[in-house]
């Protein structure tokens, strides 16, 4: 399995627009943050993309993305599906099947109602199917299994993403709270991506330290923030992690996830 974070930034992305603080304005390219998304890679050749935000071309284009067999969404807020136009090249060998909450699922139909209509020939629009989610999701020799999580009052979408012989990978974005039956579904994972905004509190996101403890608990080999807001640098967040698994005895891996990272397993 090959996993590529294609972003690793918040609804912003970094540098912000308009901003001049230090990480807006760094010149370390692990401090330059495209909007949350990763892509998978099975064994067999199978490739999926979770979350389609408004840089998805580039990152397609960065990651030498050339096919997709399926995306999978966390939730509709514009950050994690605006770029779904994008997917219009990626359609020339039939429809791409969209995986997401009802609730989810019913905005994009909305938001790009375009798609689902009779239009004028030319220009072009993304052949997509959209599949409502009611478990776990096979994809060649890879299972997507939905995690469900609160962002705020919202109820999305984290992915558990599993292949023959091979421990774990989770994906969570955008989550303040887990219930205790989607921790129960995700313990000891190999690799987890976790969002943590930053160290000062959120209304509707962990914050660093909540992300952490999560992974500890949970018994994590390697965790990597994403969904990163431009309060910290790269090398903020890698000494903020560092001090935590000294102050704690947190075991494996902790550090912030960056655009372009790869992992394969």
């Amino acid at each position: 399995m090959r996993l590529v974070v294609l972003g690793s930034g918040t609804s912003h992305g970094i540098p912000v627009v308009g901003c001049d603080c230090p990480v807006c304005r760094s010149e370390d390219s692990r401090d330059k943050r495209m909007r949350a998304s990763l892509y998978i890679e099975g064994a067999g050749g199978e490739r999926a993309v979770i979350d389609t935000g408004p840089e998805f071309r580039l990152q397609a284009l960065r990651a030498g993305i050339r096919r997709l067999d399926a995306l999978f969404l966390t939730h509709s807020h514009a950050d994690h599906i605006h770029g779904l136009d994008d997917l219009r090249p990626l359609c020339s060998e039939g429809p791409i099947p969209v995986y997401g909450n009802r609730q989810t699922l019913a905005e994009l139909r909305e938001r790009f109602s375009y798609i689902f209509k009779q239009t004028q020939q030319g220009g072009g629009k993304p052949r997509i199917i959209l599949k409502p989610v009611r478990g776990p999701v096979r994809l060649g020799g890879l299972t997507l299994t939905p995690v469900p999580v609160k962002h705020g009052d919202l109820d999305i979408l984290g992915w558990k993403i599993t292949e023959a012989g091979m421990e774990a990978a989770v994906y969570l974005t955008d989550v303040s709270h887990i219930p205790q039956v989607s921790l129960d579904l995700i313990r000891n994972p190999a690799v987890f991506f976790i969002g943590g905004l930053r160290a000062r509190p959120h209304e509707t996101h962990f914050t660093f330290a909540q992300a952490l403890n999560t992974a500890r608990d949970l018994g994590a080999k390697a965790a990597y923030l994403t969904h990163i807001c431009h309060e910290h640098s790269h090398r903020d967040i890698e000494e903020y992690c560092r001090a935590f698994q000294e102050k704690t005895g947190a075991p494996g891996f902790m550090g912030p996830a960056y655009d372009g990272l790869e992992l394969v397993r």
